[in-house]
Order: C-alpha cells, then structure tokens, then sequence
C-alpha cells in the first residue's frame, strides 16, 4: 500500500520498501592508494628530478610559481600538476574513507586529476626518448603519483554500493 492510499483508507501500516538498502561504508583500499600517491607527490618535492641537475621538486616548483605566465613555455607545468595534483589526490584519498553508500563521484574527480598528473609524467619521458637513465628519483616518486592515483581512482569508481546478503 502506498503512502496516498494510507491517507484515504487512515490506516497505520508504516509504509516501507522492500528493496535493500546500501550499506554506507568506506572505501579503504582506493583511499589507502589515494593517500600515498599525495605521500609521493610531497616526497617528490625533497628528491632530485634529473640526474645531471642539482634540481629538487620544490626548486622546480618555486621557479613555475615565480614564472606562471610562461609555465607552459618551458615544462613548469608539469611539476606543478604532479605536486598539486598528488595534494588533490591526497585530499579525495581522505574523503573516500568517509563512509557513502557510493564514492563514485569523488572516484571520478580522482581519475580527472589522475589523468592530469600522468600526462605531465609522460610528457618529460616523451620529449627525453624515454631514456629514463635521466631521470632522478623524484621524477620515479612523480611516476608513482601517475600509477597510485589511477588505480585509486578506478577502484573507487567502478566499486558500486554494497547491499546486505
């Protein structure tokens, strides 16, 4: 009996649903995986990004925040989107331990920024003839935001509600 036929007839049967109802939990793992890629974008920033250069994330950083009208000019882009982006990453990562029936939007906005920290990973890798003899180990820790944010966020994404068995 539905709620407008309740009114008619003044019955006091609550009314309910037969369907089952989403368990609101957390999503763990794609918020573990979250949170360490913006663990390894903030490490990033402390490491060497090339070999031959005594550049560290945050010297790369500093110089694209001090030229913002050329970043695109000359590559400062892309630290800028692996930082930031592993800082956005981190952020959703904390989010999606909150419990919700669903944390497919919040995996959706994760896989956006996923897909930005990646193309400016591939960018550099590109341009060097993927020769990744030049690279440092802060340019690897720039890798492991690319690969921990999209596993992350797909998990997060193609997880649907979880209902009682």
């Amino acid at each position: 009996m539905t709620e407008r036929e309740q009114a008619y007839t003044g019955a006091t049967a609550p009314v309910y649903s037969d369907r089952p109802v989403a368990f609101r939990g957390p999503e763990s793992l794609g918020g573990l995986l979250l949170i360490l890629a913006g663990i390894a974008a903030a490490l990033s920033l402390l490491l060497d990004w090339l070999r031959n250069r005594e550049d560290t994330g945050w010297t790369l950083v500093r110089d694209a925040v001090r030229d913002l009208d050329g970043v695109f000019d000359d590559g400062g882009w892309q630290p800028l989107a692996i930082v930031f982006g592993g800082g956005v990453l981190l952020v959703l990562g904390v989010l999606l331990w909150l419990p919700a029936r669903t944390h497919r939007f919040l995996g959706f906005v994760a896989l956006l920024v996923s897909g930005v920290v990646t193309a400016a990973v591939i960018v550099p890798l590109a341009e060097a003839d993927w020769e990744v003899e030049a690279f440092g180990p802060g340019l690897w820790c720039a890798i492991a935001v690319a690969v921990l944010g999209l596993l992350g966020s797909l998990k997060a994404l193609l997880t649907g509600p979880r209902y009682p068995r």
